[in-house]
């Protein structure tokens, strides 16, 4: 997979764009539960109230909050007093209190500066909210008279004028001495209390303090609820932009990736010798080069969201929870990540296997089907419908049950997964809500950890669902890669050497021998002989003698095992392929057109010729009289393989496009067994004209075709029995003699000997 994905270098700029857009969604992700929080806790339980401190206090309610702390100077140090002489109108218009007395007024603090006030003055504003509150006082105003009574202090505050007091005031005329060993004992009640309820009450106590001091608290709350949201829309928007271009960048990637394979897949096909056709099967390339590639390109659309997305969301989900308040809930998280893991492996080891069977499953459908196809005549001609179309079905119901198994198995990690995720919600509840009762949680970070925790599950749900894809991704990667690694039996050397000029389309065999490479034996043996310019060397002989196999040397579709093959004095395999087959005009046994028209079959390996030229080799061909009969003469339209024109035709065409490219050497491999002898003859005799200083070299199994041939080269269970002219043959070869008269009677083959003469 990874050397696959080494082909990604060339989106470099994309990619790292990519992953950059994907940190700034997963920051907007993990702050937006921040803001839930505040808004639950900040906006609606504390009012808009961020702090336990307030940002501005009445004087006389200050002093009275300094009897209960002994960090008096701390405390003002953070405050500065103003009046309405000393005050500019905007502390006028904001806090109307400040027309009847003076105010105190935070001054700018640092983030630590407010963290270390906010721990000094809690637990103080607690104890003033309760003395000050009648109802909550009540038994604290019933402690103090009694204790003062049995102190003896009662003649400092007589007990009458005591009991006239608020709880306030008393607190303010008792000695320092007994206000100490009350704070003592209040501070002893309020150590038990958790920290969240002691902040709650402070801030509960500066609401109060800013309604008695004019401030428009409904209006505060409303304001940060109100800011609070706009900025999660702001962050929202963010998010949304991000994933839009990071889908837009990864379906760009994946194309391109999927372009790049499918152009090296396609460049080292092109480059495959016979024998590399036969190790992959055509059907099994095809699916290499459009299934395979296609499994990758889907999975890198999605695959950066989940290497770079997922686990950032997941580790930072995790950071952030264990930074809470609700740390204590993280085991929660680690319960819903084994269970997902859980679910992922058990499927990963039953659905795995069944992946490479799904691959192997799709060649051969593939296989079946362009058989079937290919060969509907022959079918048809047989009869045999019956037998291709459950041939074809059981193909077909093996890829489906396939499929069905691993979707089935796929399908149950979908509900499995959301079970998990529903429970883990419950369970956070529960726990959480137990938390809130305690006081030791509010509500707002209990819906933060949800959120999180949700995160967190996402971010390995999405590995799993990627999961799914991998496997299936990974068999194509291994099989692109057999493809791409696979190793070229026949290759250009390093340094290749110029063909001799002075030695134009001389072709010779030196002792050529030749085995395919399963083979057990020699397919040709010994094979010696010279093919000259100007001149017909004719190859014949019995069926499986190795005639295609001699002609299909000399352009390298495979190698001599033994011996060496010249071509105008120079070993063919020091030559590079494609300056050898430019010398080379070959014609093979079936003759394979391409969908487009006349003109670009015939033109088709030397596109900038002429249209005279394109005509010429036409009429060499015999095929001018069908075309001219059509419509649009060259540009009528050829089907794929060149289904919409006969056999004939199709052979002629493709003799033309041989001459069109006017080479040195002219093989025909069998060309001429389509043709009727009219035609045969009288595409001989334009051959010979035209192509007077050319090698030709021509396969065979009809006499008639060679009999004018300068050199003939009979051929046996491949080794050469014969070589000579026909005249020379008839007298001296008994296996040529005998396919002669295979073919023509005694008395033909006089008058053919005569007009050879």
């Amino acid at each position: 997979m990874l050397k696959v994905l080494k082909n990604l270098n060339k989106s470099i700029v994309s990619v790292i764009i990519i992953v950059l857009l994907l940190c700034v969604q997963a920051w907007a992700d993990l702050t937006l539960p921040d803001y839930t929080s505040r808004i639950v806790n900040i906006g609606i339980q504390q009012g808009g109230i961020e702090n336990s401190f307030p940002e501005v206090i009445r004087e006389k309610q200050l002093r009275r909050l300094l009897l209960f702390t002994d960090k008096d100077e701390e405390i003002l140090e953070d405050y500065e007093l103003i009046s309405k002489d000393s005050s500019n109108e905007k502390y006028l218009k904001k806090y109307t209190e400040l027309q009847n007395q003076k105010l105190y007024i935070v001054k700018e603090l640092k983030e630590e500066e407010k963290e270390n006030l906010n721990s000094i003055i809690a637990k103080p504003l607690m104890m003033l909210s309760i003395a000050n509150n009648e109802e909550q006082s009540k038994e604290l105003k019933t402690q103090i008279i009694q204790s003062m009574k049995e102190l003896n202090k009662s003649s400092i505050i007589p007990t009458n004028v005591v009991e006239q007091m608020s709880t306030i005031e008393i607190i303010e005329k008792i000695p320092e001495q007994y206000l100490s060993t009350m704070i003592s004992k209040f501070e002893e009640q309020l150590n038990s209390m958790n920290d969240s309820i002691i902040q709650q009450a402070a801030i509960n106590s500066v609401k109060e303090e800013y309604k008695q001091i004019g401030i428009d608290t409904e209006k505060s709350q409303n304001d940060y609820i109100l800011m609070a949201g706009l900025q999660m829309l702001a962050i929202s928007l963010i998010s949304m932009i991000s994933a839009v271009i990071i889908m837009l960048l990864s379906s760009r990637v994946a194309a391109k990736l999927g372009m790049n394979l499918r152009d090296k897949v396609f460049k080292k096909i092109i480059a495959f010798s016979t024998k590399e056709f036969r190790e992959f099967s055509t059907a099994s390339l095809i699916t290499r080069s459009t299934n395979d590639i296609q499994q990758i390109q889907m999975l890198i659309t999605l695959l950066f969201r989940v290497v770079v997305y997922a686990p950032i969301i997941g580790i930072g989900g995790f950071v952030r929870v264990l930074n809470n308040s609700v740390s204590s809930m993280a085991w929660i998280i680690g319960l819903a990540i084994l269970c997902i893991i859980t679910v992922v492996m058990i499927l990963f080891i039953i659905a795995m296997p069944k992946f490479k069977k799904l691959q192997e499953l799709v060649d051969k459908l593939n296989l079946v089907s362009r058989e079937i196809l290919t060969g509907i005549p022959v079918i048809r001609a047989f009869n045999t419908q019956n037998r291709e179309e459950k041939r074809f079905d059981d193909a077909n119901k093996d890829l489906m049950k396939t499929n069905i198994f691993v979707n089935r198995a796929m399908s149950i990690m979908m509900p499995a997964l959301m079970l998990i995720m529903n429970a883990i919600t419950l369970l956070i509840i529960w726990v959480g809500g137990n938390n809130v009762n305690e006081g030791t949680m509010q509500v707002g970070d209990m819906m933060a950890f949800i959120q999180y925790t949700m995160q967190i599950v996402m971010s390995f749900l999405m590995i799993s669902l990627i999961s799914i894809m991998l496997p299936r991704a990974a068999v194509s990667a291994k099989r692109i890669n057999e493809v791409l690694e696979s190793k070229l039996s026949i290759k250009d050397k390093e340094k290749v050497k110029e063909l001799d000029t002075n030695k134009k389309g001389l072709v010779e065999f030196k002792e050529v021998s030749f085995r395919y490479p399963d083979a057990d034996s020699e397919i040709l043996e010994d094979i010696n002989f010279v093919a000259k310019p100007g001149e017909t060397t004719a190859i014949i002989g019995s069926t499986g003698s190795g005639k295609s196999t001699v002609v299909n040397l000399i352009p390298r579709f495979y190698d001599a095992t033994v011996g060496e093959i010249l071509i105008d004095g120079i070993n063919i395999k020091e030559v590079s392929q494609k300056e050898l087959r430019k010398k080379i005009g070959f014609v093979p046994q079936k003759g394979i057109l391409f969908s487009g028209t006349i003109e670009s079959n015939i033109k088709y390996g030397s596109p900038d010729i002429s249209d005279e030229e394109m005509i010429k080799a036409a009429k060499i061909a015999q095929a001018e009289e069908f075309i001219e009969s059509k419509k649009e003469k060259y540009k009528s339209e050829i089907a794929q393989g060149g289904n919409n024109v006969s056999g004939g035709q199709k052979q002629r065409l493709s003799i033309a496009r041989a001459i069109a490219l006017d080479p040195e050497i002219l093989i025909f491999d069998d060309s001429f067994s389509a043709l009727d002898l009219k035609t045969d003859s009288k595409l001989r005799e334009a051959l010979a004209k035209e192509t007077k200083n050319k090698t030709i070299i021509i396969v065979a199994q009809r006499i008639s075709t060679i009999m004018n041939a300068e050199q003939i080269i009979v051929l046996d269970e491949g080794k050469i029995v014969g070589k000579g002219t026909h005249n020379e043959l008839i007298e001296n070869c008994e296996i040529y003699k005998q396919i002669a008269l295979s073919q023509l009677s005694e008395e033909e083959l006089k008058n053919n000997k005569k007009e050879v003469e």
